[in-house]
């Protein structure tokens, strides 16, 4: 898997769990998915997100240029 399509997957799970806790938990969650939407949207201009740092150090994964130049 790439990076760009595990960071997709995360922040589409952090997206879904932040709207069952909105739910079921306490209506004030929906800070955390304005938060996340927030995070997504400045990291497609900064290029910055500190989920990647995370998944490229702990979980070794690559972006998928790199997959494309191992070939």
């Amino acid at each position: 898997m790439s990076l760009e399509r595990a960071l997709t997957a995360f922040a589409g799970m952090m997206v879904l769990i932040s709207v069952a806790l909105t739910y079921f938990v306490h209506p004030y969650f929906v800070w955390f998915t304005v938060f996340i939407g927030a995070n997504l949207f400045q990291q497609s201009f900064t290029r910055f997100c500190p989920a990647t740092m995370i998944m490229r150090k702990v979980f070794g994964l690559k972006t998928e240029r790199e997959l494309a130049l191992e070939k």
